[in-house]
């Protein structure tokens, strides 16, 4: 069963560590203390097969860093993060497409990545194609799509590969509202087949329509985690109080 579980994470970056060795050299001589920024600190919850969760927060707050690593991009720096079940994210126009390749080879590249077998692809593919909508662009070079065609090859392909775990990070705000409408409409198909979902928006009738539960990330940590109602309350009432100063 899908399920996914962090301990304890942190996830931090030093700044500065891309520099010439005469940089180098001067900082091992000095002997500076290194600065450490972190986009996570301490993050503990778990998410069980068939349920959703909405990561809400303000820019910066560590919202896509903990997306990244649910689907593996990195590593955590400290704690334990434990995922079980195939992943499909959606998580910034373009990300996981080669610009060079044609719609239908990024497809396939894309399949092959997330595991599903030729047999299955070939199964799926007209699916895909017909989702997506981006018809004789399909044997074009992504660099030539425009936002909305991306994001559409993009969710037609995530959506289509029977993923345990749906991960979506605010890209649904590019495109028509009558090809959003399908999307919500597959997400919402996904749900009821039992995926996880983990839902990023700055939108709260999504978040409320597609999440029964919220996590309120502040500056890498967790302020508040529970019901989606409880959480989105405490949240706004926040951000109109810091506007209102």
């Amino acid at each position: 069963m899908a399920r996914i579980e962090f301990n304890g994470v942190s996830k931090y970056f030093v700044h500065g560590r891309t520099k010439l060795l005469r940089a180098h050299l001067v900082d091992s001589f000095k002997k500076r203390k290194k600065e450490v920024f972190y986009a996570l600190h301490n993050v503990s919850f778990s998410l069980d097969h068939g349920r959703s969760m909405a990561i809400v927060g303000r820019n910066g707050a560590g919202k896509s860093t903990l997306l990244s690593l649910v689907a593996g991009l990195c590593p955590p720096s400290e704690g334990r993060v434990h995922v079980e079940g195939r992943v499909a994210a959606l998580l910034e126009l373009g990300s996981g497409f080669h610009p060079d390749l044609t719609g239908m080879e990024n497809i396939r590249l894309n399949a092959a990545l997330l595991g599903v077998s030729r047999t299955r692809l070939d199964q799926i593919l007209q699916s895909i194609v017909d989702f997506a909508e981006v018809g004789t662009f399909l044997n074009d070079p992504i660099r030539t799509y425009s936002n909305g065609m991306v994001m559409r090859l993009g969710f037609a392909v995530a959506a289509h590969v029977d993923p345990d775990i749906l991960i979506i990070d605010e890209v649904l705000g590019v495109g028509d509202q009558r090809f959003q409408m399908k999307c919500f409409d597959k997400i919402l198909e996904c749900q009821a087949a039992g995926k996880i979902l983990l839902f990023v928006s700055h939108v709260p009738t999504l978040i409320r329509q597609f999440c029964q539960t919220a996590l309120w990330l502040e500056r890498g940590e967790v302020m508040l985690t529970g019901p989606v109602d409880e959480i989105l309350d405490a949240y706004t009432d926040t951000v109109v109080q810091r506007t209102s100063h």
